[in-house]
């Protein structure tokens, strides 16, 4: 029961005695309005420090333009924020110190830049944000990935027998993408699977696993709980996020943090892409520890720095890209299918043109099409086929034949062209191994003009949050 003689810091703690879930609040009494007590249960909370001000959000990107200089809330923390400064403690009244530090994005970030559209400004942004992803990280005397942020000797990085990825939506696929990288390049089991999943199934923590939990936000609930769980069991945990000081940046015991700058989009382009080179050069740090020769260490040294270039490379393609996407955009479905390391990439590409267009799409093995979805195909459904030029490319164009012979209409991605696809996009090519990230390019494009085409909002797809902080 709440006292009129309590103090509002007083009295929001008796309030939430018998507060159940998730919460992020701010509370005000207007006969004490030199006050603001903020909460925070699983929904982020971050403090603004200025100049004989104060300020509280639920996200940095709403306090940019005032301050830099910010706190995070613990969950279970609450604050009293007044003009001149705040104090923070625990729900049962105890004292905590917190220290802010400086957000190393200013407001010109958020600035759409003069493009029509913040999702195209992000898509195009990526060779300068996988430029800084890769930065000072690769070491040229050994071949390998410097990542100091991993918080790992050696010793310790041989040590695990098993890598498991978790990550929600885009995170996921991305996950997909890390784990095939790290199999082929650290010849280490890995897995990818969705945290949302993951923290209900009562996991078994192994000591030998690795686990990487990613989020651009750095404050996905579902990763954050699966994270808190691991933790709770032992588990040794990786973050790779986007956001300094963010939930999961604080919970995990190193990682790799992207440098890629704020998305205002809420689908993600650049986070991703940084996301996937973030895990080659995982990768290839595990790799080089274990048994990854010097010479494949310096092959994928060198398709690293490889990547802005080609990046920009694929950019110039917009207008024939836009050119397709108006043709494939009115259709009622479209399917995209791909082999081994194309597979992360159709699923992404999937989910892109899904969550801002709102064309139905689904991705599938292209091994897995007569299984069940060749009977799909027909002249309405148009397939997407992600079809790199590496060892399964006989079998992929095999796909391809399928396809045509029951009618279907093909777009295909990858670095030729080919007769039985009645479109082609053709991407330059790096190492295999990294292939994928440069095929994921033309379908953000590709998914952004069929957007723009449906006049759509692409910016903010309806239903959806860029941070999902709930369950």
């Amino acid at each position: 029961m709440v006292k009129e003689t309590d103090s509002l810091r007083e009295a929001v703690l008796r309030a939430l005695k018998g507060v159940v879930g998730t919460y992020g609040i701010a509370v005000i009494d207007a006969q004490r309005p030199g006050e603001i007590v903020v909460a925070r249960n699983g929904s982020p909370i971050v403090l603004g420090l200025g100049e004989k001000e104060m300020f509280a959000a639920s996200d940095v990107a709403a306090l940019i333009r005032y301050t830099r200089q910010v706190v995070h809330l613990e969950d279970g923390e609450l604050a009293v924020i007044k003009a001149d400064g705040f104090n923070t403690f625990t729900s049962d009244a105890r004292e905590t110190a917190k220290e802010p530090f400086t957000v190393d994005w200013d407001a010109g970030h958020y600035d759409n830049g003069g493009y029509e559209h913040y999702l195209l400004k992000e898509i195009s942004e990526q060779p300068d944000t996988v430029a800084r992803t890769l930065r000072g990280r690769i070491d040229d005397r050994f071949h390998i990935a410097h990542l100091g942020g991993l918080n790992m000797d050696a010793r310790e990085t041989r040590s695990f027998r098993r890598v498991k990825i978790i990550g929600c939506g885009s995170a996921y696929y991305s996950g997909q993408m890390g784990a095939q990288l790290i199999e082929e390049l650290a010849r280490i089991p890995a897995d990818a699977e969705p945290a949302s999943e993951f923290r209900y199934r009562s996991p078994v923590v192994e000591p030998d696993t690795l686990y990487v939990a990613i989020s651009q936000s750095g404050e996905t609930y579902d990763t954050l709980a699966a994270v808190q769980e691991l933790k709770r069991k032992g588990g040794r945990v990786l973050g790779i996020v986007n956001t300094v000081g963010s939930a999961i940046a604080r919970e995990t015991d190193g990682g790799i943090y992207l440098h890629a700058g704020p998305e205002v989009s809420v689908a993600s382009t650049k986070a991703f892409t940084s996301t996937a080179v973030a895990f080659a050069l995982l990768a290839l740090h595990l790799g080089r520890v274990r048994d990854l020769s010097p010479a494949d260490g310096r092959r994928i040294c060198e398709g690293l720095r490889r990547l802005p270039e080609q990046i920009k490379e694929i950019l110039t393609l917009e207008d024939r890209i836009k050119e397709l996407a108006k043709k494939y955009a009115d259709s009622p479905g479209m399917m995209f299918v791909g082999r081994v390391r194309g597979y992360p990439v159709a699923r992404e590409g999937a989910q892109k043109l899904k969550e801002i267009s709102y064309v139905h799409a689904e991705a599938y093995p292209a091994s897995e099409l007569k299984h069940g979805p060749l009977a799909l195909i027909s002249p309405e459904l148009p397939t997407v086929a992600i079809v790199p030029d590496d060892e399964l490319l006989d079998k992929n164009l095999t796909t391809l034949g399928e396809i045509r012979a029951r009618h279907g209409r093909i777009l295909m991605v990858g670095h030729r062209t080919s007769e039985a696809a009645d479109d082609c996009i053709v991407v330059p090519k790096n190492e295999v191994e990294l292939d994928p990230i440069l095929l994921t390019i033309p379908l953000q494009l590709f998914a952004y003009h069929a957007a723009v085409a449906l006049e759509r909002d692409v910016d903010r797809p309806r239903n959806l949050a860029k941070s999902v902080t709930v369950e």
